[in-house]
């Protein structure tokens, strides 16, 4: 084999290994990247079920092997004690395997909880981007000046308003017109008495009642009944 032939080979050898090499690599790689918290809570979740139907059997167990006892009792001590040593076993297991569920059910749990808090705070970082990038544009002084201008301008429009609303012409105190308007009614009210003669005098005597006394009734009756008495006797 010449020369060139053997540096052809040992390059494209090395070439190969090189290769191979990075793709080796690539795979390390990708393995040292972890599965994603999808994945891991996805396969959490396939453990529980299928701890779930091994509980499920060995529960069915447990009481055919505890009706099996009871179906040799004594009859057959070795078969019936077999039997009891099988549920002691299946209960083993059973105790096992919920211990087992409460731990990967809490580190299912802890898991999502995680994920959820990486979303959260995820989300929370993109608002606070896009806060920022609305604020960017935004100058506080400017802002001041704008509210300082929407103020003052609010101002004007009130004291506008007051001017248009105020009446044209002289003011006159309404107390004062009250007061001339009283003495003119009082005015008005003398000079119609005098007109009239003045208020009429109160006599200084006890004027008759207008109901006769109890003792003028009386008087009357008795007369009515003396008449009435007389007429009686002309009349027999």
């Amino acid at each position: 084999m010449s020369k060139i032939s053997k540096l052809f080979k040992g390059g494209s050898s090395s070439s190969s290994s090189s290769s191979s090499s990075s793709s080796s690599k690539s795979k390390h790689h990708r393995s040292r990247g972890g599965p994603s918290p999808q994945e891991a809570i996805h396969r959490l979740r396939e453990t529980e079920e299928m701890l779930t139907k091994k509980q499920e059997y060995l529960e069915k167990r447990i009481e055919q092997e505890i009706s099996l006892a009871k179906k040799h009792g004594t009859k057959n001590k070795r078969a019936a004690l077999q039997a009891l040593k099988r549920k002691k076993r299946f209960e083993q297991q059973l105790t096992q395997i919920d211990g087992t569920l409460s731990t990967i059910e809490f580190q299912r749990e802890a898991l999502e909880n995680s994920h959820t808090n990486t979303e959260v705070l995820k989300n929370m970082g993109f608002a606070a981007k896009a806060m920022k990038q609305v604020h960017q544009n935004m100058d506080i002084d400017k802002i001041d000046d704008l509210m300082q201008d929407i103020t003052e301008q609010q101002d004007v429009a009130q004291e506008i308003s007051d001017a248009i609303s105020r009446p044209f012409g002289e003011t006159f105190d309404e107390d004062e017109l009250l007061a001339e308007l009283e003495e003119l009614e009082q005015e008005e009210l003398e000079n119609s008495m005098k007109t009239m003669g003045g208020l009429p005098s109160v006599p200084n005597f006890k004027l008759p009642s207008s109901r006769p006394s109890h003792r003028a009734t009386t008087k009357k009756r008795v007369e009515e009944e003396d008449d009435m008495r007389m007429l009686s006797s002309w009349a027999t």
